[in-house]
């Protein structure tokens, strides 16, 4: 073998053996690249499920706000128009109690709340009032009970006060009384039986 078949095959082997040094180092690196690639991939998957979720949790609240603003605002007007029907209501009981006040029934409530008052008080003397309007009424009144009566500084609308001083006693059968008291205890009831 001369020199030059030697050099060849000396240049032939060192180029194998450097195209498989090169070969095996572009391996290496593709490896790293795509474990690099891989985990760079992973991260963006996790980042990506991260902010899904917390968009999604944002999304939930704004939805979870909206909806308890517009419950909020439903039961605004709910009792909006739950106070306007009870106050027609209640002017509606208002005017029935003044056409109440024109009929003789009245007049014979008037008799049986003094005379209560009256038995109620036994020996006490008992002060007995009646609304300014029932003026005209007293005279009957007083006739008919045989009792003497005040007329109200106060309008209290209809029926009959009666104080027992000695007891500290208030008996109150006036109709704004009652009124106010209903008015106060009446709720509406929703279609739901919720009120």
């Amino acid at each position: 073998m001369t020199l030059e078949e030697k050099l060849a095959q000396m240049q032939s082997a060192s180029m194998e053996q450097a195209r498989a040094e090169g070969n095996a180092i572009i391996d290496s690196h593709r490896e790293a690249l795509e474990k690099v690639f891989e985990d760079h991939k992973a991260e963006a998957l996790r980042q990506a499920e991260t902010r899904i979720k917390a968009e999604t949790t944002n999304a939930r609240l704004s939805l979870n706000q909206a909806a308890a603003k517009s419950q909020l605002e439903i039961k605004r007007r709910q009792g909006k128009v739950q106070q306007e029907l009870k106050d027609k209501i209640f002017e509606e009981a208002a005017s029935l109690v003044n056409d109440y006040m024109k009929t003789e029934a009245y007049n014979d409530f008037l008799i049986r709340c003094i005379r209560q008052a009256v038995h109620f008080a036994g020996e006490d003397p008992v002060v007995i009032y009646i609304n300014p309007s029932d003026e005209k009424k007293r005279s009957d009144l007083e006739d008919a009970t045989r009792v003497r009566l005040t007329i109200s500084a106060e309008d209290f609308i209809g029926g009959v006060r009666a104080v027992i001083r000695s007891r500290n006693i208030l008996i109150d059968n006036s109709f704004k009384t009652q009124l106010r008291d209903q008015y106060d205890k009446f709720m509406l009831l929703g279609g739901d039986g919720i009120a």
